[in-house]
C-alpha cells in the first residue's frame, strides 16, 4: 500500500516496521513455520495458596482481577493498584475500601471497576481526568466516577476510560486526543455520552481509539485511524463512531494498541489495531500489523477486517499492544504477534504471524492483554489466574519482579 506512506508519520513508521519484520523472518535461523505446533514448556508453579478468580485484566505494568467472592486485587506497578500506596507489588494486594466488584479493567496507568451495585470506581494516574471524578488528581485508592450513574461494564484505556449503563448507553471520559472519547470533540473529566445514540453490548478503550459491538451485532470504532484501526477503510481520525466495514455480525469488537507518545525514554512508537469475533465464532483483525498482531500470516497493515489465519473458531479475543490472544470454544488459548518478551506464552521469543497455542495445556475461561503492555493473563476454568511475558514491575503476580516468563505462571496468593 505505498500510496498510504505519506498520509502520516505514524503510518510511515508502521510500513517501515513491517518491512523490517519481513526481512527478519527471511533471515532468521529458526525456519519453523509460525503455525507449527510447539512443544509445551513446563509451567512455573506457585508454592503459595492462590486466590479463586472470576476475571482478570492485564494493563501495561500492572494487572488486576476479581475473585469469585467479588473482591478486587491488583499487582505490579505501584500507584495503580488501589492499595493506598505507590509501592510495586509482585503478588496480589487487596484494593482497599471494602467495595464488592463484579468487573475490573486495568489500563495503561490506571484501573477502573464496577461494583455489585452497578457503580463505577477508578484509581491510579489521572493526568487527563481518566478517573472520571471531575479532577486531575492521582488516586491510590478507589474514587467514585462522578455523575451518580449506574454502569454494568467499564474499560480503562491509555489516558481515557469508557463505560456502559445497564441500558447499553456508552459514556467516556479523560483525554480526548484524536477523538477517542467519541463525543464529537472536547475534553471531559467526567462521563460524557458517546455520540450517535448507539446501544452497545460491550465497549473497549484502547490506546488512541475505542471500539464496541452494538446490541444488534454491528462493530463501531472511533478516534485515531492512522493505522486503519477503525476498520472503516480509511486512515483518518474520527470524532464519532463509524461502522466497521465488511458487513460482519460481531458479538465483540475490541481496541488494542499503546497510544504512547512524547519523547520520554522507553516509550514505544504509537500503534493501534482492533479485533472482533463474529456470531459464528470467527476472529477478524485490522490496523497496525508491524509485528503480525493481526494474525493474518503476514505483516501487512489492513484498513478493514481480515480473517485470522489458521481456521480456528474463537469465542473471545483480546488485542494488546503489539500482540493478540484469543480463546476457543474448547477453552484453548492462542496468541500471535510480538514475542521478544514472551507475551505469547509459547515457550519462545519468536515473533509469530499466525496463532500459536499457549504452552502448558491449561484451559482458559478468559484472556486479557494489556494496553501498552508486553504481558498476557488469563483465568482458567477452575478459577486460577496465570500470566506470562514481561515482568518488570511484578505484573505477572508470581511473587517475582524483573523475571520474564515465556510460559504461563500461576498468580500466587497475597502476602
Amino acid at each position: 500500500m505505498p500510496h498510504l506512506a505519506g498520509t502520516s508519520p505514524r503510518l510511515a513508521r508502521a510500513v517501515a516496521a513491517a518491512l523490517l519484520v519481513a526481512a527478519a523472518l527471511g533471515c532468521r535461523d529458526d525456519a519453523q513455520s509460525p503455525t507449527d505446533p510447539q512443544q509445551p514448556a513446563g509451567l512455573v508453579l506457585a508454592t503459595t495458596a492462590a486466590l479463586s478468580f472470576s476475571q482478570v485484566s492485564a494493563g501495561a505494568s500492572h494487572t488486576c482481577g476479581v475473585t469469585t467472592d467479588n473482591r478486587a486485587y491488583c499487582w505490579g506497578r505501584g500507584g495503580e493498584l488501589g492499595d493506598g500506596t505507590t509501592t510495586d507489588q509482585p503478588r496480589p494486594v487487596a484494593v482497599v475500601g471494602g467495595l464488592q466488584f463484579v468487573q475490573v479493567s486495568a489500563g495503561f496507568g490506571h484501573t477502573c471497576g464496577v461494583t455489585t451495585d452497578d457503580r463505577a470506581y477508578c484509581w491510579g494516574g489521572n493526568e487527563f481526568g481518566q478517573l472520571g471524578d471531575s479532577t486531575t488528581i492521582n488516586r491510590s485508592t478507589p474514587v467514585a466516577v462522578a455523575g451518580g450513574r449506574h454502569f454494568r461494564q467499564v474499560s480503562a484505556g491509555n489516558y481515557h476510560s469508557c463505560a456502559l449503563t445497564p441500558f447499553d448507553v456508552a459514556f467516556c471520559w479523560g483525554r480526548n486526543l484524536e477523538g477517542l472519547l467519541g463525543t464529537n470533540g472536547g475534553e471531559h473529566i467526567t462521563p460524557t455520552r458517546v455520540f450517535g445514540g448507539l446501544r452497545f453490548r460491550r465497549i473497549v478503550a484502547g490506546g488512541l481509539h475505542t471500539c464496541g459491538a452494538t446490541t444488534d451485532d454491528r462493530g463501531y470504532c472511533w478516534g485515531d485511524g492512522a493505522f486503519g484501526e477503525l476498520g472503516d477503510g480509511t486512515f483518518i481520525t474520527r470524532l464519532r463512531p463509524v461502522a466497521v466495514a465488511g458487513g460482519h455480525s460481531f458479538v465483540q469488537v475490541l481496541a488494542g494498541g499503546s497510544g504512547l507518545f512524547g519523547d520520554e525514554q522507553q516509550r514505544e512508537p504509537e500503534n493501534g489495531h482492533s479485533c472482533g469475533v463474529t456470531t459464528d465464532n470467527l476472529a477478524y483483525c485490522w490496523g497496525d500489523n508491524s509485528f503480525g498482531q493481526l494474525g493474518t500470516g503476514d505483516a501487512t497493515l489492513r484498513g478493514t477486517p481480515v480473517a485470522v489465519a489458521g481456521g480456528h473458531r474463537f469465542r473471545g479475543v483480546s488485542p494488546g499492544n503489539y500482540h493478540t490472544c484469543a480463546v476457543t470454544p474448547a477453552d484453548i488459548a492462542f496468541c500471535w504477534g510480538r514475542n521478544d518478551l514472551g507475551a505469547l506464552g509459547d515457550g519462545t521469543t519468536s515473533l509469530r504471524l499466525a496463532p500459536v497455542r499457549v504452552a502448558g495445556g491449561l484451559h482458559f475461561s478468559g484472556l486479557s492483554t494489556g494496553v501498552g503492555g508486553f504481558h498476557s493473563c488469563g483465568v482458567t476454568t477452575d478459577h486460577r489466574a496465570y500470566c506470562w511475558g514481561y515482568n518488570g514491575a511484578g505484573q505477572l503476580g508470581d511473587g517475582t519482579q524483573g523475571t520474564n516468563r515465556l510460559t504461563p505462571v500461576a498468580v500466587v496468593g497475597p502476602s
